[in-house]
């Protein structure tokens, strides 16, 4: 290992904005149906069946189209993180995946009854007869029920009883869903058949889409991993159910990871090599070692702190924006619940910060819940700055109120409304506190949180 870390680039600025990127994605969109127009599909509006085949093949064409979106958007590519922003790159991944599920259903439904009312035959014996006679129709069934799956796992009822790691892998059945409904939308769909033209347009948009994930999911982190010789050196307790574990490995000070950011760590055991779960770095990088602050949550994280040393790690990432890169303004204010504080302790160590310029808010329900105490106490002291912990089950006697509120938030830091905010808990706390803070007049500029959501 090496004793001294080398400065880290801030993120690069980009040519290209939000807005720039929707005007591309909707141009795309617009020539699909203007390929559907060129191939006669305003002749289908003879006759009520060719009403519902019609719209079958342009749910078909946009559900298509708004799946390789998906893949990029599932890719990770740090170019759409530092462009979107993750915030918006997550409500993005949700508002496209389930808009391409229902295009996707309403082509099987639109295209079932068309069929069916043009043989005069009843739906179930149409759908049967697509399924059984048609090329690639039962992939493409397959296909459509593993969109649903993704779909229905990605439910907000449902994401709160999966862990990450069951969602994660539910999530890569994406993947394959895409690859067996490819044939059926190439071979069988009235835009490709009899149109080169348009089979090499389509072609070439997989082809991107792919590229995209096969570089930034496997093929960099593979050429991170053998670079870097990731492997644990050593499981320390932090607290109940809390350990943090130390990462070795060769030239850390070359990883070009900053504090508040995370890696998706899949941990070469032979029972969950397979699984990626991800974490924040809760120490600010050195170049000697990193550290990953884990919580025990009944899932694979229980048999985390019995890791051996030496374990071999693969490493994607680093990810997330949650970074003093993103600061504007003097004043930070840090809020943390529960095991959100791991990001957050790193931006304290490593954040620039003259005297009262860094105050920390944590957040526990109990005492034995609060990790780093010692290390946030002996930062503090070091950096002049202020930690305020609030401990208390709301609604008891030590803490009747909630802490996070607008009114106490702002008896905590009277100068709230001029800080830089930085947020990491539960996704309900973080949302609460998000919107009491512009309650209180603070822009969602300066409001800066992570979520794992895809």
């Amino acid at each position: 290992m090496t004793g001294a870390r080398r400065a880290v680039p801030l993120p690069r600025g980009w040519s290209l904005r939000t807005r720039e990127i929707v005007a591309v994605l909707v141009a795309n969109g617009l020539l699909i149906g203007a390929m559907w127009l060129r191939h006669g599909g305003l002749d289908l509006l003879d006759s009520p069946s060719g009403w519902f085949i019609a719209a079958g093949e342009l749910t078909a064409l946009l559900g298509g189209y708004l799946a390789l979106i998906q893949l990029i958007l599932m890719s990770r590519s740090p170019w759409l993180e530092q462009v979107v922003g993750q915030d918006a790159l997550t409500a993005a991944h949700r508002w496209v995946g389930f808009t391409c599920v229902w295009f996707i259903v309403g082509h099987v439904v639109f295209t079932t009854v068309g069929f069916a009312l043009a043989d005069g035959s009843n739906v179930i014996v149409e759908l049967w007869t697509l399924l059984t006679t048609y090329e690639f129709m039962l992939m493409a069934g397959v296909s459509l029920v593993l969109f649903v799956a993704v779909a229905i796992s990605s439910v907000k009822l449902a994401r709160r009883h999966l862990s990450y790691e069951t969602w994660h892998g539910i999530h890569f059945y994406a993947y394959l869903a895409i690859a067996l409904g490819l044939g059926h939308q190439l071979v069988t769909g009235n835009d490709f058949a009899h149109d080169p033209i348009a089979w090499a347009y389509w072609v070439a948009l997989y082809v991107l889409a792919g590229a995209t994930i096969l570089v930034f999911r496997f093929i960099h982190p593979l050429v991170v991993s053998l670079r870097h010789q990731f492997r644990v050196v050593n499981v320390e307790r932090e607290g109940p159910g809390v350990v943090s574990i130390y990462l070795g490995g060769r030239d850390l000070d070359r990883f070009a990871i900053r504090a508040g950011q995370f890696v998706i760590v899949r941990f070469l055991v032979r029972d969950g090599w397979w699984r990626g779960h991800p974490f924040s770095i809760s120490a600010a990088p050195n170049g000697r070692w990193l550290r990953l602050t884990v919580k025990d949550l009944g899932d694979d994280t229980t048999s985390m702190a019995n890791l051996a040393v030496g374990t071999r790690v693969y490493l994607e990432g680093p990810y997330g924006l949650l970074t003093g890169a993103r600061r504007k303004r003097r004043r930070v204010l840090l809020i943390a619940g529960g095991i959100g504080i791991a990001p957050l302790r790193a931006l304290f160590e490593e954040m620039p910060a003259g005297p009262g310029d860094l105050t920390l808010l944590y957040r526990a329900s109990r005492p034995k819940d609060i990790v780093f105490r010692e290390e946030l106490d002996h930062l503090a002291a070091a950096r002049g700055a202020v930690v305020h912990y609030l401990i208390g089950a709301r609604g008891s006697r030590a803490m009747p109120a909630d802490p996070l509120a607008p009114p106490a938030l702002k008896q905590l830091v009277p100068d709230v409304r001029e800080r830089e905010v930085y947020l990491c808990g539960p996704t309900p706390m973080m949302e609460a506190v998000r919107d009491g803070l512009q309650l209180l007049g603070i822009p969602r500029r300066h409001i800066h949180f992570e979520r794992f959501e895809f």
